[in-house]
Parts: C-alpha cells; sequence; structure tokens
C-alpha cells in the first residue's frame, strides 16, 4: 500500500480543483483589492510575463466570465508570488501609508510580493507526490500545476472568441497533501495513534502577543504568521490562551480593518473582527483614536464603505448575521451555503489541542477547522506550543522514505 501511494502524481491531487484567479504583476494593489472582493478565494496568484510587450496577448481578460478571471496561458508567463488581504492591510499599516491610504492603494503590487521568496513553485502535473512534499517541506506553500481547460459546450460557446485555448493552472497546498494523505492513513500505521508531543511535533516557539497590547506592535508578527501559515496567539499575563489575530481571519476581511490594527489594543481587535462584526462602541473608538491622531486618509477609507449592510457570516446563528449593522468583512460576489460560510470565516477562538492528542485526531481537527496548524495548550489553558501541518508532513515523510 505504501508503494501505491508514493507512485501517485500531483495531477492526481489536481482533480475538480478550480484555476486559479491571476493578475499582472503590472497590476495595482487597488485592482488587486477589486479581485479579492469578487473572489471566494482568499489569494490571487501573481504573474511575470517575460515578454513585457507581449503581456497583454498572455494574460487575458475573459469578457464572458462574471468574474473577470484572469486567464494565464503557459507560454512566457510565471507565477512569481500570491498576495491576500492581509498582505494589503498590513500595508496600509504602515506608517508611511497612515496618512494616505488612498495614494498607497495606488502602488504596483510588485511591492507586496517577494520575487524570490520560493513560497511558490511551478510543477510539472508528472511530479511525484514524494517530490511534491519535499518541496512543501523546503518552503514552498503553493505548488502550480497546469490544467487543461474543460469547459461545457455552453461555455465553450461564449468563450470561443475570448481568449486562445492553452494550459490554465490550479494550485496545491499543504492542506491539499494532507487531506489527501489522510485518506490513506492506515498506510503510516502505527504512526498516526502516537502523540504529539511523543513524536516531537511541538514547536515551542510561537507567535504571540498580549491581550492589553497595541495591535499595531504584531504587524510584523501578522506578516510572519502568512508566510509560515499560522496565527498570532493572544494571552493574558499569565501566558494563558485566549484567543488569536488570524490571517486566516483577516483575510476575508475589508481593508477598513488597517484603521483598527492601527488604534486598538490586541484583545479588542479580536472582538472588531469576530464573526457577527465590530460592537457600535469599539468603532466609534476606532474613529475617535483616528482624529485624535490626525489620520483623516484612513478615516476617510472607514467612511467610504461606511459599514452599511449586515455581516456576510453564516453561522449556526443566522440571525448573528442579520442583527449586526457593521460589516468588517467582504462580501463574496457569490453566495455560500451556510456550511461553507461557517468553515471560512471563524470567530477568533483558537483552535487547540493536548499535548497527548494523537496525530490523527490533530491532522481531522485542524483540516476540519480549515487551519494549517493547531495550538498547544496546558491543563490550565497555558499556552505550550503550536503543531503545523508541515511539521505532520515532515513526520508522515520520514515514514515514507523508511
Amino acid at each position: 500500500m505504501a508503494n501505491n501511494l508514493v507512485a501517485y502524481e500531483v495531477s492526481d491531487l489536481c482533480l475538480g480543483k478550480p484555476s486559479l484567479r491571476s493578475l499582472s504583476i503590472s497590476s495595482t494593489i487597488s485592482e488587486a483589492l477589486s479581485e479579492l472582493k469578487q473572489s471566494e478565494d482568499n489569494y490571487l496568484s501573481v504573474w511575470n510575463c517575460i515578454d513585457h510587450d507581449h503581456d497583454h496577448d498572455h494574460i487575458k481578460k475573459d469578457q464572458s466570465n462574471l468574474s473577470n478571471n484572469k486567464i494565464i496561458t503557459f507560454e512566457n508567463c510565471q507565477c512569481v508570488g500570491k498576495i491576500s488581504m492581509v498582505d494589503i492591510i498590513c500595508f496600509l499599516c504602515k506608517e508611511e501609508n497612515l496618512d494616505s491610504p488612498s495614494s498607497a492603494l495606488k502602488s504596483p503590487i510588485s511591492v507586496l510580493v517577494s520575487m524570490d521568496s520560493g513560497l511558490v513553485q511551478h510543477v510539472e502535473p508528472h511530479t511525484s507526490l514524494i517530490d511534491a512534499i519535499d518541496l512543501i517541506l523546503e518552503g514552498a506553500q503553493n505548488l502550480i500545476v497546469p490544467i487543461q481547460s474543460n469547459f461545457n459546450n455552453r461555455k465553450k460557446q461564449q468563450q470561443k472568441s475570448s481568449f486562445k485555448t492553452s494550459h490554465e493552472f490550479c494550485w496545491l497546498t499543504q492542506e491539499d497533501i494532507i487531506r489527501f494523505l489522510l485518506s490513506s492513513i492506515g498506510v503510516f500505521s502505527p504512526l498516526p495513534a502516537y502523540s504529539i508531543e511523543s513524536l516531537n511535533l511541538i514547536t515551542t516557539e510561537c507567535l504571540a502577543i498580549g491581550y492589553d497590547e497595541p495591535a499595531s506592535s504584531a504587524i510584523d508578527s501578522i506578516t510572519l504568521a502568512l508566510k509560515q501559515q499560522t496565527s498570532v496567539a493572544v494571552v493574558d499575563n499569565e501566558g494563558k490562551l485566549i484567543g488569536e489575530i488570524s490571517p486566516f481571519t483577516l483575510a476575508r476581511c475589508e481593508e477598513t480593518v488597517a484603521a483598527a490594527v492601527t488604534t486598538l489594543s490586541s484583545g479588542d481587535l479580536m472582538a472588531y473582527i469576530d464573526c457577527g462584526g465590530p460592537p457600535e462602541d469599539i468603532i466609534r473608538l476606532v474613529k475617535s483614536r483616528l482624529k485624535s491622531r490626525n489620520l483623516e486618509g484612513m478615516l476617510s477609507l472607514m467612511e467610504e464603505l461606511n459599514f452599511s449592510g449586515s455581516f456576510s457570516c453564516s453561522s449556526s446563528d443566522e440571525e448573528l448575521s442579520s442583527s449586526s449593522p457593521t460589516a468588517p468583512f467582504r462580501r463574496s460576489r457569490h453566495s455560500r451555503s451556510r456550511s461553507y460560510s461557517a468553515r471560512m470565516i471563524r470567530r477568533s477562538e483558537a483552535i487547540i489541542c493536548n499535548q497527548g492528542s494523537s496525530l490523527v485526531a490533530v491532522m481531522i481537527q485542524a483540516l476540519t477547522h480549515r487551519v494549517n496548524y493547531v495550538w498547544v495548550t496546558e491543563d490550565d489553558n497555558t499556552l505550550a506550543g503550536i503543531v503545523t501541518f508541515s511539521d505532520m508532513l515532515s513526520v508522515l515523510r520520514e515514514h515514507l522514505q523508511s
């Protein structure tokens, strides 16, 4: 059975995955912001065409696609990175951008993308699963895989003159690979039943901030957490885990959350981005502090969106979404099912386990909540560390090698 697992290629994991929403490296942050608000994905892939004179020949907008998705052809173009709302929020929080966030949004998205970061890697469809895991363990967050376009007849008729037939791409993540391995977890027996402590999977050095500390002091940690695909723990004076400031949650927010990050404590920021929208008193606090610091540009950004409309998160309590007059979270143009929304937009409550939890239990826990990590706490809720998908993949990879 292990030999069968090793024989899989990345193309086997791409079945049914949608093609990427993509942007040219020449786009502005404002254009990326517009695309993110229309997308159901947390990330956009960023592409660079070697032949800049023919950039528009290789990155074309599909006029018949209601989402205005840009289709990238295979030749002469390469995915150089990805961006999310978190990148934009952290960028707006920089000291030099606080006075005029509207000007900052006119900047090219290249300022958000590290061209040599290695966070995205192109691979061929026949790349082995083992090689894919190795690339992830070396630091790649996303593996870019070319896929053949498969449109139904109606879409073919609509799109036949919009762009030339070529490859499209999907990407694979740590979550995709962990989910795939979980479907064959018996191959790794008895490893999955071992505790995460016995497997040395707990990383004790993790990103954390005090509950009463300014949220702005966590900006660098948020940026690092985004890169590491983890989160920033919020702890009290005794080191007990209160909650988290999660890039995953921030990725579903509007850009106006930058104002909250700039002015609030970590504890108040958790309340601000919690499911249901921020309380009115916290909104007034944010505006008051912006005025006292003469950050009129950030205040104008808040008032442009004016927080009208109800919160877009569905939850087990449907009235929660309709009762709040405020909305820090962005709406997708496409409506989501209740179950999907509940998974994709979480509260600030941290997902936790204990040191005796088994590997398979933690895998399932993380996959269920759509996160790449689980916090580890002591019996008294003191933060003990974190377990990540990368840690799990490392142990599973060693087992396959042996």
